[in-house]
């Protein structure tokens, strides 16, 4: 008996292995590569650029201006840190910084503690709740100047209706709001919270929406208030977006500009013995008006450093607050 065995091999196959196919040219697999790696790199170098050019370069120009003694429109002299020196001890400077911290506080943390509140009652269930969540934008779309000229009337020493009505109350003498640093912070902290509550409440009411319904309906079968909830629950879980709108408050009060000076009458000078001239308004004074670029270069790096100071002890507050609000 014969068996036959059949020993051709299969077509394609040479050898008992596969025949490769054809590969990818290298130039379509180079382009491949470009894509898969390049393209996210492109897609966000946009605002890479115009940071660089809008951003970064100015702040490094400005440092090395603020080591000259750079007239505006005359001579440019290396003068090393004496800039820095000069400002540390200047009286005015530091008089306009302890008037930028005052009404920082004075704005901002009222500011923050209303918009929260007010996030929370715009976050229930209310009749017209739609006109109401968008009337608290109406003082970001006003302008400045508008707003700024309203409440200069508001304040007024003769006719205004703040003294008016404090008049009613048994004040006799009127306030004259600009000659004192007290009155003079407290009627630009009311133009500063008018404008921004409303701003930061729509921030936390967006992120107050993401929180599940399901943590509050657990927590009232547990017995918990609506005020436990808020703070127990609420806050802690909006501790991220409350840092992002303390740090961006604390960078806008630091950098106060436009509210003082159109309190004061568009003079950068805060009053007559400087009692509401903010650091941004003393730059503004020492370059454009005294026309001491360097001067006030190295004014605006310190004032960018007293800003992340006070932007990481503003953060490390509020890191806890989850903590301490239990």
């Amino acid at each position: 008996m014969s068996i036959d065995i059949d020993t051709r091999r299969p077509a394609g196959h040479a050898g008992g292995r596969r025949r490769r196919r054809p590969g990818p040219p290298v130039r379509r697999s180079f382009l491949s590569r470009l894509d898969i790696h390049a393209a996210p790199y492109l897609f966000v170098s946009p605002y890479f650029v115009l940071f660089a050019l809008f951003g970064l370069f100015p702040l490094v120009f400005t440092a090395w201006v603020s080591l000259h003694d750079w007239q505006l429109a005359g001579d440019k002299d290396w003068v090393g840190l004496a800039n820095y020196g000069e400002l540390l001890g200047d009286e005015k400077f530091w008089n306009a910084t302890y008037n930028t911290v005052g009404i920082f506080f004075l704005a901002t943390v009222p500011q923050l503690l209303l918009a929260l509140l007010l996030a929370n009652a715009l976050n229930k269930r209310l009749r017209f709740r739609l006109a109401l969540r968008l009337s608290v934008l109406a003082p970001i779309v006003t302008s400045v100047v508008a707003v700024g000229v309203i409440f200069s009337q508001l304040y007024a020493r003769d006719y205004g209706l703040i003294n008016w009505v404090l008049s009613l109350f048994g004040m006799d003498d009127p306030i004259h709001w600009q000659n004192a640093k007290w009155s003079s912070w407290i009627a630009i902290a009311t133009m500063v919270d008018w404008r921004w509550t409303g701003y930061n409440a729509i921030i936390y009411l967006a992120a107050m929406q993401t929180i599940s319904r399901d943590i509050y309906e657990a927590a009232a079968l547990d017995g918990a208030s609506s005020r436990r909830q808020f703070w127990q629950i609420t806050v802690p879980l909006l501790k991220p977006t409350i840092i992002f709108t303390v740090i961006v408050s604390t960078i806008g009060g630091f950098t106060l500009y436009a509210e003082p000076v159109i309190f004061g009458g568009g003079s950068v000078s805060g009053g007559t013995t400087g009692q509401f001239q903010t650091v941004a308004m003393f730059i503004v004074k020492e370059a454009f008006r005294d026309f001491e670029y360097g001067y006030a270069a190295a004014a605006a790096w310190v004032l960018f450093l007293l800003i992340l100071i006070a932007a990481l002890i503003n953060y490390a507050i509020t890191r806890g607050l989850g903590r301490s609000s239990r």
